[in-house]
């Protein structure tokens, strides 16, 4: 969604300055120079030697001029389709789209209650959710199926996904070898890998290790993405007081550091290639030791980073819709409805997490349903408001004149299903036909509404031999892996 037009000023929401951002910018390329990260992956090692940086074993110094020609390559934006090959998410400033989280290691039964491990089927369900849910932009897999071989897992969550729904597609990939086989998926969905490279329907989500340095898997994947010129998010989670500088200003060079010298090696490896900054800062609770998904730091973490990506005009990923409570409840709606309001105001261009509940370990489709209402109104607030001659309707005001009214108006008429935000089921009844329809609270009718949809939502299907064909894949990988670790499929 574009939240600014030419004809209208929108809302917004600048939490630092320009020499704010500036100091942060030239902290981090101090850091960079003089401490440096850790990188454990020989192709990074090489292309950083060979590039200027200083390598001493594992420990990478990376001189600034390599962070600032990074920054030069990397684009200005990222454009994402849906499995039919349509625009559908544009990351530039001012655009904003939403969409649930991803593995989390439990889930709330929609239809017993029981918070109780995922399913591959929880998949199913969420992408369904998603493809259903008018405001929810993108799919992440909501949950680790723990019914399919554990190390192949990630086939299983993508093909849950890539099947039920046509949205755009955030992934994880436990590896190298787990990536290629989920690009040989798309690739087959999208109808080839050309295809899939000039309109990429998935982004793969891959993360840096706080505090300053980058695994052998995260740079694999990294450079396998670079390679094929498919989407790339690197979002770091430092912590605050744990992995990170308590202070929000020092974590934010961590962060910055993390994410930077990622691109460094991104676009060494291919100038040009989509690159997404992002992430968050998430407290660790002094009191109880928990990673906050709900508190105010995690959200100024967030919309810090998100301000550092407009700083760099890079393409940003965030997170919103998340709560530390454990079941759906006044906290989860509270906690969820104001970061997703922040999320907004600060332009974050991807906002993940629809969905999760309890510290980060829980989904719950209730939840994500009362995020996409909450996104419904969000996005119509950002729209600001419209002063066109047709919007302004001054003939119309004259015509009616003191003490009349517009209701039967064709100009009320043409617009007020465009100018009114009507949700999906909040409540909007007076009292007394509230009483009369049952008196449903949210959550009784977040539940129905959920059943409804699992029930009854039908996403777009592709040809019978090209779901074959994906399936097959799974299949392989499925024995390899089984083979690889002496016949046993689980952990």
């Amino acid at each position: 969604m574009r939240v600014n037009k030419v004809i209208q000023s929108t809302l917004g929401l600048n939490i630092m300055t320009e020499a704010q951002l500036s100091r942060i910018h030239y902290g981090t390329l101090e850091i960079l120079e003089r401490v440096g990260v850790k990188v454990y992956e020989q192709e990074s090692l090489e292309l950083l030697h060979g590039s200027g940086a200083r390598v001493e074993g594992e420990l990478v110094k990376i001189p600034s001029p390599l962070v600032e020609k990074a920054l030069s390559t990397a684009p200005k934006g990222v454009t994402l389709s849906d499995r039919n090959g349509n625009r559908a998410v544009t990351m530039k400033k001012n655009s904003i789209y939403y969409g649930t989280g991803s593995e989390v290691p439990f889930t709330i039964d929609p239809y017993s209650g029981e918070r109780r491990k995922p399913v591959k089927q929880d998949n199913r369900n969420a992408a369904l959710m998603v493809d259903a849910l008018e405001y929810t932009d993108f799919a992440m897999s909501l949950g680790v199926a723990t019914d399919v071989p554990v190390y192949s897992s990630d086939l299983h969550q993508f093909e849950a996904m890539l099947l039920s729904t046509t949205k755009p597609i955030l992934f994880t990939a436990y590896n190298r070898r787990g990536l290629e086989y989920i690009l040989q998926m798309a690739a087959l969905a999208a109808g080839g890998m050309n295809r899939l490279r000039e309109r990429p329907s998935l982004a793969l989500y891959a993360e840096p290790s706080s505090p300053l340095f980058h695994s052998r898997d995260s740079l694999e994947k990294l450079l396998t993405c670079a390679q094929e010129r498919i989407p790339l998010i690197y979002a770091t989670t430092p912590m605050l007081g744990a992995t990170a500088p308590v202070t929000s200003g020092g974590a934010l060079v961590v962060a910055n550091a993390e994410i930077l010298s990622g691109l460094v090696i991104h676009q060494l490896k291919l100038e040009g290639a989509p690159f997404v900054y992002g992430g968050g800062i998430p407290p660790m609770h002094m009191g109880t030791s928990i990673c906050s998904y709900g508190g105010p730091e995690r959200d100024l973490g967030c919309i810090s980073l998100v301000r550092l990506s407009q700083y760099y005009n890079l393409p940003s990923f965030t997170t919103a819709g998340c709560t530390d409570a454990h079941t759906f409840d006044q906290q989860a709606g509270m906690e969820a409805g104001f970061n997703l309001l922040i999320a907004g105001l600060a332009g974050g261009n991807l906002i993940h997490n629809l969905g999760y509940m309890g510290v980060g370990m829980t989904s719950c489709l209730e939840h994500l349903l009362l995020c996409n209402e909450a996104v419904g109104a969000v996005k119509h607030l950002l729209r600001g408001v419209n002063v066109s001659d047709d919007h302004l309707a001054l003939d119309l005001i004259e015509k009616i004149g003191p003490g009349g009214h517009f209701l039967g108006e064709e100009h009320t008429m043409a617009h007020f299903r465009n100018e009114l935000y009507f949700p999906r089921i909040l409540n909007r009844k007076s009292f007394d036909a509230w009483k009369i329809d049952g008196e449903a609270t949210f959550g009784e009718a977040a539940n129905r509404e959920v059943k409804l949809l699992l029930e009854n939502h039908r996403p777009g299907r592709l040809e019978p031999e090209i779901e074959a064909g994906i399936k097959q894949i799974v299949e392989k990988r499925d024995q390899e892996v089984t083979t690889q670790r002496g016949g046993s499929s689980s952990a």
